[in-house]
């Protein structure tokens, strides 16, 4: 059993309208990854009061989230290798894609098919 989804969150849940399968915060479109991102950032890291201030969240609804990806989730690696095959489809990942390349459409069942898997 995923321990991640065994653990009662009082802030987090899931999302049934997104094909995300990672946690959010609850009653938010905000994944819990996104605030964890925002926390980590070798650019610009951010305390989680400064999350917390920046997008009207409570404090331990951010230090939850940071918990939840700190406890490294398999959910969160599936939806990243997800995204990575749609942007393999559609032709993103070219490293010619952002000076011009050729944005690939990729077919409603091969969507869905790699949203699946």
């Amino acid at each position: 059993m995923n321990p991640s989804l065994s653990t009662t969150w009082k802030y987090l849940g899931p999302n049934p309208e997104s094909c995300y399968k990672q946690m959010f915060i609850k009653g938010t479109r905000i994944r819990a990854r996104i605030l964890y991102g925002m926390h980590v950032s070798a650019d610009e890291p951010m305390t989680p009061e400064e999350i917390s201030a920046e997008l009207n969240l409570p404090m331990e609804a951010v230090k939850e989230a940071i918990a939840y990806c700190q406890s490294n989730p398999p959910e969160i690696a599936q939806d990243f290798e997800r995204e990575e095959r749609l942007m393999e489809a559609s032709g993103m990942n070219d490293p010619d894609y952002k000076s011009g390349g050729k944005f690939k459409i990729v077919p409603p069942a091969e969507v869905a098919r790699i949203l699946r898997s």
